[in-house]
């Protein structure tokens, strides 16, 4: 992509689901969007359109460039009214209740159906690409729909609840949880979302801690 997307094409793209990325907007502008690598077609029908990991980036890029450096620690819970699953210590908590609860089943399932309209193979056990483009806010979505508690704000170690941070590993994320009862349970929920789980302890601390992957077969 050489020049930035038309405004009318921002706003398609603003307007994407932001877990499934599926697009809504006239065959002109959806084609246009393919053209320039931002959205591909599904081959299969009803044939919808949806933003590629390229799109994505797009989409993001407002939050990135104004809040990049006071998202250091903890990444924020959402911005603008989008949807983001907790990571846990954020400093700004999105309240609790049945709202919530339906928010976050809802974006389980779009990305369910996520897996299934772009994995090659339709599995849905199986992390899709999206998933490995967003590390932390998938597995963080995975333990969240389970029902597992996120730990409020503070720094690690303070409180219980689960905690899911990037690693230097490209495709890793950790997921820290004080209680070991509770994060041999994230452990369980993530296997069955997926990912490829290892439990291992801080040479520093002794505390044990998580390494998460996306399986890929």
């Amino acid at each position: 992509m050489t020049r930035p997307p038309t405004a009318a094409q921002r706003r398609v793209i603003d307007a994407a689901d932001p877990v499934t990325g599926r697009l809504r907007g006239t065959e002109y502008q959806l084609a246009a969007l393919v053209k320039r690598g931002l959205a591909f077609r599904h081959p299969r029908p009803p044939h919808d359109h949806f933003l590629t990991p390229t799109g994505h980036r797009v989409r993001e890029e407002p939050q990135h460039t104004e809040t990049q450096a006071s998202a250091d620690s903890a990444p924020a819970s959402g911005t603008a009214g989008v949807f983001a699953a907790r990571v846990g210590g954020e400093e700004e908590i999105p309240a609790a209740g049945p709202a919530r609860t339906r928010e976050v089943h809802s974006a389980w399932q779009g990305l369910l159906e996520l897996r299934r309209m772009t994995n090659t193979d339709g599995a849905m056990d199986r992390p899709c690409g999206w998933e490995r483009t967003h590390l932390v806010q998938a597995a963080a979505l995975a333990l969240e729909a389970a029902g597992h508690r996120p730990a409020d704000g503070g720094g690690v170690g303070v409180g219980g609840g689960y905690r899911v941070r990037a690693t230097p590993q490209p495709e890793a994320v950790a997921v820290r949880e004080p209680d070991g009862d509770a994060l041999r349970a994230c452990a369980a929920t993530l296997e069955k979302a997926g990912w490829q789980v290892g439990e291992h302890t801080e040479p520093r601390t002794g505390a044990r801690y998580l390494l998460a992957s996306p399986r890929r077969t």
